[in-house]
């Protein structure tokens, strides 16, 4: 099989020759999903030299139209030979994958295919490594953070049934801590580890030895709720909690964004020292920590934050983790002096903003199995209810930058996406600090 790229500023055509059989339709995935991944979503087909089409070649071909329709994207065929308009005709998909006559060559996706216009068009931003789209949400939304109990209880393993609490994240919360999900401290008291809380769904990874994060989604008037050891909870007035859109993709000679870079073009598009950040991206690598056993079982056995116990304690990616899937990405992030934050958050790179200050965070990333994220104005929640049930949840980490000269991993880059964002206006404390 041998197949030939035309690219436009609007779609893709990918000229196929040969069979498209059980063998080669790998072949062509492969090349559409690679495709995808650079960022095309609009993809057309000539199948005019393509001498035999399977039935695996089909389900190739409706896989990706799937795919595609699910994000606003388009796959269709433009050309046809007799066999593969046959086999279409046959499998009662002519009317679904072939072009119409008049949009062949035409350039622009069909207006079922294109995004919805909105009521007012995006800003765009240009940086050296990105360039950014900035949608209006509801600009006078801010949020409340509440920090709740203790992370200094992690030293010595001091956490008991007393500082655990449990708390429900509805829609207009998101929230990132240690805890995990059962019925109560008993229940969960083995399994404490690092959870993320957003749009309605609360993902975990237990730290019982099986390694295999856990989720639940709310359904109906259910929501969710968590045994929590310490959490940043930020929450809005209304479901839809954020004041900006923020869509990003990396320019082709850069590759890829930093989290730092991205979280500095969020303070500075939101204007503010100290933000609330929910994110949906195409990951180029993940790197952080997770906690392996859980601060309450090992008592105060031993400081787990101590050479060489530490290594029993936590795990760290020694390279970029999760390099091809996509990443749900929760937490708060500051510029300068981070006040009643400044316990909760590390920096996240030693550089100082163009603002002035060091740039902080505190944010934990879910990693799941590789979905293009859409283009354009998109909704949170029902982003994150696809992830959830449709692709593999497969790990869990505190977002960490590791800059050691040598052997460090760097820092988490992205590829394109999409960032929720608010200021923070004002922050509770609930819990001794002390």
């Amino acid at each position: 099989m041998e197949i030939t790229k035309r690219a436009s500023s609007d779609l893709v055509e990918l000229e196929v020759r040969g069979r498209l059989d059980g063998y080669w339709a790998d072949h062509l995935a492969r090349t559409l999903d690679e495709e995808i991944r650079q960022g095309s979503h609009h993809v057309r087909l000539d199948l005019s030299q393509v001498a035999f089409l399977s039935s695996a070649g089909i389900g190739i071909l409706v896989k990706f139209y799937n795919q595609l329709t699910s994000i606003r994207g388009s796959l269709s065929i433009s050309k046809s030979s007799e066999q593969v308009r046959k086999v279409l005709e046959i499998s009662g998909l002519k009317d679904v994958l072939l072009a119409k006559a008049a949009s062949v060559g035409a350039g622009v996706p069909s207006a079922e295919a294109r995004p919805a216009p909105v009521s007012k068009p995006p800003v765009e931003i240009e940086k050296p490594v990105a360039t950014f789209e900035v949608h209006a949400l509801a600009s006078n939304s801010s949020l409340r953070c509440r920090l709740v109990g203790n992370p200094g209880l992690l030293e010595g393993c001091r956490f008991s049934k007393e500082h655990c609490r449990t708390l429900e994240f509805p829609d207009s919360t998101f929230a990132i801590g240690l805890g995990g999900l059962g019925a109560h401290f008993e229940d969960c008291q083995g399994r404490f580890g690092e959870f993320i809380a957003t749009a309605g769904a609360v993902a975990y990874l237990p730290t019982d030895g099986t390694n295999v994060p856990d989720f639940l989604v709310a359904a109906g008037a259910s929501v969710p709720d968590v045994q929590v050891c310490y959490a940043i909870v930020c929450e809005g007035s209304s479901t839809q909690p954020f004041t900006q859109l923020v869509r990003f993709e990396a320019k082709k000679e850069a590759g890829s964004v930093t989290l730092a870079d991205l979280v500095t073009a969020c303070l500075e598009i939101g204007a503010t020292e100290k933000i609330g950040v929910v994110m949906i991206a195409e990951s180029a690598g993940l790197v952080g920590a997770a906690l392996r056993r859980s601060p309450v079982v090992g008592g105060a056995e031993r400081a787990p934050f101590q050479f060489p116990g530490i290594r029993d304690w936590l795990t760290f990616t020694a390279e970029r983790a999760y390099t091809r899937s996509v990443a749900l990405v929760a937490g708060v992030a500051t510029r300068g002096d981070a006040g009643p934050l400044t316990h909760m958050i590390r920096p996240l790179t030693r550089a100082s903003s163009a603002a002035g200050g060091p740039i902080g965070g505190h944010l934990h990333a879910a990693a799941f199995s590789y979905r293009p994220v859409a283009k354009g104005e998109i909704d949170l929640r029902a982003g994150v209810r696809v992830l959830f049930e449709e692709q593999a949840l497969e790990g869990i980490l505190h977002l960490l930058s590791d800059d050691r000269a040598i052997l460090g991993a760097g820092e988490s880059e992205f590829v394109r996406g999409a960032c929720w964002l608010a200021p923070i206006s004002q922050i509770v404390q609930e819990g001794d600090q002390a």
